[in-house]
């Protein structure tokens, strides 16, 4: 299963990344639909050992899919049939929107990380909302027992204005939370224009109530809500959302998305300069989003649930963030790097490592 990094380098490597993105992908599904894929899955599965509760939800493994693989949930099946526990689709809007101009997407190889300025690309919410019900109930089907958990992370339109940005998430919600197990609000990203002004706590706190009350409303029930926050908030920001999510009862905060720094790269620094502005994501964030959890963990203790991302790449990394605060753990960049068995070998890793030192 190790010969993926060779294949990478042969055969994505020097392609684009976007288009690399795209092959491999269609390749995960056209697993899933020739059957190929339910054999693969039972190599796969999780142990029953790694279910984690969270949310009001059972996940058959604390380690899941990040938000931007999946943009509008084409492959939600497909994914589920290579180990992740959980796959978080979007960022969805709520009208259907192109993106920003490619190239957008950029590998730093040297770094195992990424750039993408993506622009939340997507079909728009009334289009994704028929596929997520159809996946949902198909892997209920499946999974009668404990099935994989369906995220969805919701964004701004690039055309709305900012003033205008709640009656619009409030489109995606409204059309998304009945088939969602859990609702994310992204004001995090870096690469749609002022949204990440709206992880100021004065502007958030309507934002996050408002999509709450509309998610539950047209669900007819309790739909969890996180939201997504950024790397590169301060420290006394960080505290901030803490109490903010805490004061709005929301059911957890998810740390962290890309982020805009370039510090510590061993790519050629002319050459990360060309590429240009973007969200990076990958190995190089590792620290800084570990920081933020454990930040965040000491605010707010067991009230909320975090979920960890950002360089997570092997089990111990996995690990590193279970014990550092995190009831769920999304990888995406390294899922890149690895190939298609690469959640497979962490949920193994976990496996191996709880056998060795069980946990209390």
């Amino acid at each position: 299963m190790r010969v993926y990094p060779t294949f990478f380098k042969l055969a994505f490597s020097w392609m684009d990344a976007e288009k690399a993105h795209k092959i491999g992908f269609q390749g995960i599904r056209a697993a899933h639909r020739s059957g190929a894929g339910r054999i693969l899955a039972r190599m796969t599965a999780p142990d029953a050992s790694l279910r984690t509760e969270a949310l009001g939800l059972t996940f058959p493994s604390p380690f899941g899919l990040a938000a931007g693989f999946d943009k509008e949930g084409h492959g939600i099946e497909a994914l589920s049939e290579l180990g992740f526990g959980h796959v978080e689709v979007g960022t969805i809007t709520g009208q259907a929107q192109p993106g920003n101009e490619k190239p957008r997407l950029f590998r730093l190889v040297e770094d195992r990380a990424v750039i993408n300025r993506m622009g939340f690309n997507n079909d728009g919410a009334a289009s994704v909302a028929p596929r997520l019900k159809s996946a949902r109930a198909a892997l209920q089907r499946q999974h009668p027992d404990v099935r994989p958990i369906i995220g969805v992370n919701i964004g701004k339109t690039k055309l709305v204005a900012l003033d205008d940005a709640t009656e619009d998430y409030l489109v995606s919600a409204r059309s998304l939370a009945p088939a969602a197990d859990y609702l994310v609000v992204n004001v995090s990203s870096p690469n749609t224009p002022g949204l990440r002004l709206l992880q100021n706590v004065e502007t958030l706190r309507p934002l996050l109530r408002a999509v709450g009350d509309a998610a539950d409303e047209s669900a007819g029930r309790h739909v969890p809500l996180l939201v997504k926050i950024a790397p590169d908030l301060s420290d006394d920001d960080i505290d901030d959302v803490a109490k903010l999510a805490l004061d709005l009862k929301l059911d957890g905060i998810i740390a962290t998305n890309t982020t805009i720094s370039r510090e510590g790269l061993v790519s050629d620094n002319v050459k990360v300069a060309a590429l240009g502005a973007g969200g990076l994501s990958g190995a190089p964030l590792k620290e800084r989003s570990l920081d933020v959890l454990r930040r965040l963990k000491s605010a707010v203790g067991d009230e909320l649930v975090l979920i960890a991302v950002g360089g997570v790449e092997t089990a111990l990394d996995v690990q590193d963030r279970l014990d550092a605060g995190a009831t769920l753990v999304q990888g995406y960049t390294a899922f890149l790097y690895e190939g298609p068995f690469w959640a497979s070998r962490i949920n193994k890793g976990l496996l191996k490592s709880r056998r060795r030192s069980p946990r209390q």
